[in-house]
């Protein structure tokens, strides 16, 4: 046999760069979703309406995303998933700069709305992206890559978006960041590499409904832990601002550097995340769920000591900082291939009503109860979603065991 005819093994490359291009527009399509929540007073003074009528754009972009997000993924399924990434960023785009030059409240609401349409589309072609590029024991890794966009958006984007606002007024904010997602589907355009994710069918095969797939109904059990988790996280970090300062001992002034170190520990949760996926996912997901009860509780408990609460703070967003990236490779593990994009958007459908529902939750027990409840609420929340979790675990064990002692 000669030299040439011996057969290379050859591998491909990991894609860093599609990864890294793909985290750059999560980065600035999360930034251009929460951009209004450090510019609302001069958005209500602008606009003359009230701060709480301002608010409700951010509750109006997330209903938007809860509602269209599953039926716009099926209604795309057939279409490119790059192309489909790159039309959504310049829908965005266009939807921040109609916000900049909005004349009247309504119009604004008509801009965040189309923002919205977008935004959860983008997000059900994007969180299922990733499992298209790598095989299945890099996938960790890779969602950690492209979450890094995200968690860098709460950290530099929002910030940065803010001051911009501050400096140049927040019509000048929506302009830089429509300007920027024009920009990042460009970068699309030119490194990130196309995938086809249509499953072939076998022969013979016939093409059942996506509710019957075998993988469905794990689907939506997951889809579950994701709402109760982001529920009670939300239930007291939407209102962590006042808690430091009317229950706990911070000026209001200390309250962003707390804030900034939260988002920065969640740095080191997504690293960390990015390695335990891949290595011994379900123990990682379990233990990290238990650091964030005990960090909560510990602050909860230890509301006068400044040093503590801040630590607790710091570890509270280390934890929870890697929970999104476990959760989304978890969840592309449990779909079978034809079900991976819906159940990206099913999983941003259940994101969203977490965040909004939190929210509700802890507004109403705010108002009916006080503060000083949400920790524990929250602690509540997240040790039955964590319960759920193990208990779905331990019956696919079981199952597993009996088919192969059957078999």
């Amino acid at each position: 046999m000669s030299v040439s005819s011996v057969p290379v093994k050859t591998t491909v490359p990991f894609p860093y760069i599609g990864l890294l291009s793909l985290a750059g527009a999560i980065f600035v399509s999360v930034t251009s979703e929460f951009l209004p929540t450090g510019l609302l007073p001069a958005m209500a003074r602008d606009l003359n309406v009230g701060l709480s009528t301002a608010g409700y754009l951010v509750t109006i972009f997330a209903g938007t995303v809860v509602v269209a997000t599953t039926p716009l993924a099926a209604l795309t399924q057939r279409y490119s998933r790059k192309s489909l990434i790159v039309v959504v960023l310049l829908v965005i785009a266009v939807a921040n700069i109609i916000a900049a030059v909005a004349p009247t409240y309504g119009v604004l609401v008509a801009a965040r709305i189309l923002g919205g349409l977008a935004h959860g589309l983008f997000w059900a072609v994007v969180a299922a992206y990733a499992a298209h590029l790598v095989p299945a024991h890099q996938l960790g890794k890779a969602i950690a890559i492209t979450a890094g966009g995200g968690t860098a958006a709460f950290v530099l984007g929002v910030p940065v978006g803010t001051a911009i606002g501050n400096a140049l007024g927040w019509r000048a904010a929506f302009t830089v960041i429509g300007v920027a997602v024009a920009a990042l589907a460009l970068v699309i355009v030119k490194f990130l590499p196309p995938v086809n994710h249509h499953g072939e069918r076998k022969a013979g095969e016939e093409r059942v409904p996506l509710r019957r797939d075998p993988s469905f109904r794990a689907v939506i059990l997951l889809c579950t832990v994701i709402l109760i988790l982001l529920t009670g996280q939300n239930t007291f970090y939407t209102y962590i601002a006042p808690w430091l300062t009317d229950v706990s001992t911070f000026e209001p002034g200390s309250v962003a550097l707390v804030l900034f170190l939260y988002g920065g520990a969640g740095i080191i949760g997504l690293v960390g995340a990015g390695y335990a996926a891949d290595r011994f996912p379900r123990k990682a997901f379990a233990g990290v769920v238990l650091v964030v009860m005990a960090a909560v509780l510990t602050l909860a408990l230890a509301t006068a000591n400044t040093v503590v609460v801040l630590t607790a703070v710091i570890v509270w967003g280390a934890a929870f900082g890697g929970i999104p990236a476990l959760l989304q490779t978890r969840m592309l593990r449990t779909a079978s291939f034809r079900t991976r994009d819906l159940s990206a958007a099913l999983q941003t459908t259940a994101f969203n009503v977490g965040i909004g529902g939190g929210a509700l939750l802890g507004g109403l027990l705010l108002d009916g109860i006080g503060l000083e409840v949400l920790p524990f609420v929250m602690i509540l929340l997240v040790a039955v979603g964590l319960a759920l979790s193990l208990t779905t675990d331990n019956a696919k064990d079981r199952r597993e065991r009996h088919r192969l002692h059957v078999g």
